[in-house]
């Protein structure tokens, strides 16, 4: 998370906000790789939010955990999946006291989660090696540092954002089956509108 006291305070803040503020419809790229997920697969998703990704992996037929941090993302949350009539397990938690349970997931999915400090975030990407099955993935996308030209989501701090040559090097044990940089305009939301500087990333743990 950012470097900030209370990650539970800075969230609800956001949370409270009126609607969705990240929108109802699943990230594109992650809906993009539809074909990862298939029924059954144990499906872990990072920071959730109010929920958009975490019940669209329902709605594919994954058994769908979700956590985050914000009691009022997760109160939308809820409501979205009963919207949609699927089922998600949600859990209030904070990424830096999350318990990664050996090879519990069969995939993880972390859309914009780069309030993570750089040591928080090297914590983080162990965790995912430690929760995930063997041959399980990780789908990832984040900002790039070209993202401060354009202020049009995340953090305001480099020391946040991910560059090539991070993801090559915190996924050097995994098998990097995709890794691309490029710029997209985004419509997700309130929060995440306009051209944005991106990077994407799909990794298998080996077995």
């Amino acid at each position: 998370m950012p470097v900030f006291d209370d990650a539970q305070a800075f969230w609800d803040q956001r949370f409270a906000e009126a609607g969705y503020i990240f929108g109802t419809a699943p990230n594109m790229f992650l809906q993009s790789r539809a074909a990862l997920f298939k029924a059954g697969m144990r499906v872990l998703d990072v920071a959730c939010g109010e929920g958009r990704n975490s019940v669209w992996l329902a709605g594919q037929g994954c058994e769908v955990e979700g956590f985050d941090v914000s009691p009022l993302a997760l109160q939308k949350a809820v409501r979205l999946a009963e919207d949609h009539k699927v089922s998600v397990r949600w859990e209030r938690a904070d990424i830096r006291e999350w318990t990664w349970a050996p090879e519990r997931f069969d995939a993880i999915v972390c859309i914009f989660i780069q309030f993570a400090s750089p040591a928080d975030r090297a914590r983080l990407f162990e965790g995912f090696h430690t929760a995930l099955r063997p041959g399980g993935i990780v789908l990832l996308q984040g900002y790039t540092p070209r993202q401060l030209e354009y202020g049009t989501g995340g953090p305001r701090d480099r020391a946040h954002l991910y560059t090539r040559e991070l993801l090559e090097e915190a996924f050097s044990s995994f098998d990097i089956l995709h890794l691309e940089e490029h710029e997209a305009i985004l419509a997700e939301g309130t929060k995440h509108v306009g051209r944005s500087a991106l990077i994407d990333l799909i990794a298998r743990k080996r077995m």
